[in-house]
């Protein structure tokens, strides 16, 4: 079992703490240098949580739990134009970086208006790609209440947010509701704003945990983070990927930002632990850029195919 922190703190000696987490057998999900601070998400085993903590006070770094890395988080919108985007949108998404969450925002093709808002069957595949749906709503009751149709059939946990306060079970569909985060023409930086943004953080960080619970029941054949660290070490072409995290985990899986057609074979030849990955994995073409989607399988569905 694996810990995932974030540590923030100088670049200067930060190779130290890299080195120490490489050699207790954990993994870098991801590293930001912004100036002269390190942002690092990491996840490393349980039992070794106490060495990376006083290396981090020895660095005079901040250390915090950050339950949400190593998630992939979409931020749907209705549209992304400015006469409907839910301003909370690019706030939500900031925000949730904050606490080691790897977002994407995904506006609708036909969101515009209560009565002529849709979703594609496209948009649905690519929303699913994700382990939560956090659907950014508006100011307005009735409106919310109408677009349940978007998510109404998402095959995973979803989020609402608005402004209203609106009991969940009117809205057929969402897994949650969190209200005080409607479309306003400014940033979210009073009290009640940040108050409304914390809760958000608190429900989604309950959702994963209970997510993580199931899975535990029936766990993947293998860590994402082990899939990531294989594909980094097998595939040099991901050194050339540009991307923010070229090899982005999930829960059950990971996105590889490098071409379907072009690369899937040498994705489907890698080996961990004696098999190749095809073996141990869905491998397909993802709705993001033709990205490449690895879905791992879980131990039941190996005991299924063996009878």
């Amino acid at each position: 079992m694996y810990e995932t922190l974030t540590f923030t703190g100088g670049v200067h000696k930060s190779e130290e703490i890299k080195e120490l987490i490489e050699d207790l057998g954990g993994f870098i999900l991801q590293d930001n240098i912004m100036q002269m601070e390190l942002v690092l998400n990491m996840a490393v085993p349980l039992n070794d949580v106490n060495k990376i903590e006083e290396k981090s006070e020895e660095l005079l770094a901040k250390l915090s739990v950050a339950p949400m890395a190593g998630s992939e988080i979409a931020i749907v919108s209705p549209t992304l134009a400015r006469h409907h985007l839910p301003h909370a949108a690019c706030d939500i998404s900031e925000y949730l970086r904050e606490y080691g969450a790897k977002d994407n925002m995904i506006g609708l093709a036909r969101g515009d208006g209560k009565g002529t808002s849709g979703i594609s069957e496209e948009e649905k595949q690519l929303i699913e790609e994700h382990d939560i749906a956090v659907f950014a709503l508006g100011s307005f009751e009735t409106c919310i209440k109408t677009k349940a149709f978007l998510y109404d059939d998402i095959n995973i946990p979803v989020i609402v947010t608005g402004a209203p306060d609106i009991p969940i079970e009117e809205l057929p569909g969402a897994d949650a509701y969190v209200g005080g985060l409607g479309r306003i023409p400014r940033r979210l930086r009073r009290g009640p704003d940040i108050r409304a943004l914390d809760t958000l953080v608190e429900t989604i960080e309950e959702i994963l945990n209970n997510k993580k619970r199931e899975m535990n029941l029936d766990p993947p054949l293998v860590p994402s983070i082990v899939v990531k660290n294989a594909i980094e070490n097998q595939i040099p072409e991901i050194k050339d990927v540009i991307s923010p995290a070229p090899v982005t985990t999930q829960l059950d899986g990971v996105r590889v930002k490098i071409n379907y057609d072009k690369y899937h074979e040498l994705i489907e030849n890698i080996v961990i632990d004696g098999k190749k990955l095809s073996e141990i994995a869905e491998i397909k073409k993802s709705k993001m850029y033709d990205y490449i989607l690895v879905k791992i399988n879980s131990e039941s569905s190996l005991i299924e195919d063996s009878n």
